[in-house]
């Protein structure tokens, strides 16, 4: 798996730059959508929760702003966990000269949907970043941990991409699958709520989701300025790196079938 990375490491890097470049060809603004986008999605978000809501973080002052920037510190991560998710049931059916007509590592492909979202992600966090300093000054020292955080969100990624990008040539309703899906997880990952605002006995329930986890280490890292709880940490990083390698070995082992399908 990372041995498949290692050695395209550039045509990766080419494929990533065509795929953000591709998103945004003939628009007016062009790249710049990736940055208004993710302000205008927060401003949405604070409006509807923190004013038409009245929503307060627990904990938390009641400055508005405050909401805002710890909601979307969440978001970053879930965005750029769906965007991936929406992404994986066409990475194989939208690249069929790929399977057909060239001899082409198509195991590349998740990494290629990852770095454009993770293009995205970024853009996203310097604006979180932007808006932090002008309203909150200087941020945590924690501030620079975060990509820490995002390796084992990286390895859940991969490993479920693979997984579905290889299940949706088999059977198509995968994609349909995935939206209503997507929509689900993005009530049931505390992104809106901390996990402690919901009854303690649903807690344990909530925690089974990986996402949990990484999107409240995020707050706390980006925003209330703590450390990350280490032990979990590790146990959710051994997780995702073996939801990964059963993802590629999923892929690995069906992908002859590939051609006579498309």
């Amino acid at each position: 798996m990372f041995l498949s990375l290692w050695r395209n490491r550039n045509l990766i890097r080419v494929l990533t730059v065509r795929e953000v470049a591709g998103r945004y060809r003939g628009s007016v603004l062009g790249i710049l959508w990736s940055f208004f986008n993710p302000v205008l999605m927060l401003a949405v978000y604070t409006f509807v929760f923190s004013v038409v809501f009245k929503a307060r973080w627990p904990g938390g002052g009641e400055s508005r702003a405050e909401f805002a920037l710890v909601l979307f510190a969440g978001l970053l991560i879930f965005n750029l966990f769906s965007e991936c998710l929406n992404r994986a049931p066409s990475l194989i059916l939208g690249n069929a000269s790929y399977v057909k007509k060239v001899v082409f590592p198509l195991e590349l492909l998740p990494f290629v949907s990852f770095g454009a979202a993770l293009f995205h992600a970024l853009v996203s966090l310097m604006v979180w970043l932007l808006f932090y300093f002008v309203l909150f000054g200087v941020p945590h020292a924690t501030f620079f941990m975060f990509p820490v955080l995002l390796a084992p969100l990286a390895l859940l990624i991969l490993g479920v991409t693979w997984f579905l990008a290889a299940l949706s040539v088999y059977l198509r309703d995968t994609a349909q699958i995935i939206g209503v899906l997507t929509s689900v997880m993005m009530f049931i990952t505390p992104i809106f709520y901390p996990i402690s605002a919901i009854p303690e006995r649903y807690q344990f329930v909530l925690s089974l989701n990986p996402l949990a986890f990484i999107v409240e280490q995020a707050r706390n890292l980006l925003f209330f300025g703590k450390s990350l709880a280490w032990r979990p940490f590790f146990m959710l990083t051994v997780f995702t790196a073996l939801t990964a390698w059963l993802g590629f070995f999923w892929f690995q082992k069906i992908r002859k079938g590939f051609a006579d399908v498309i």
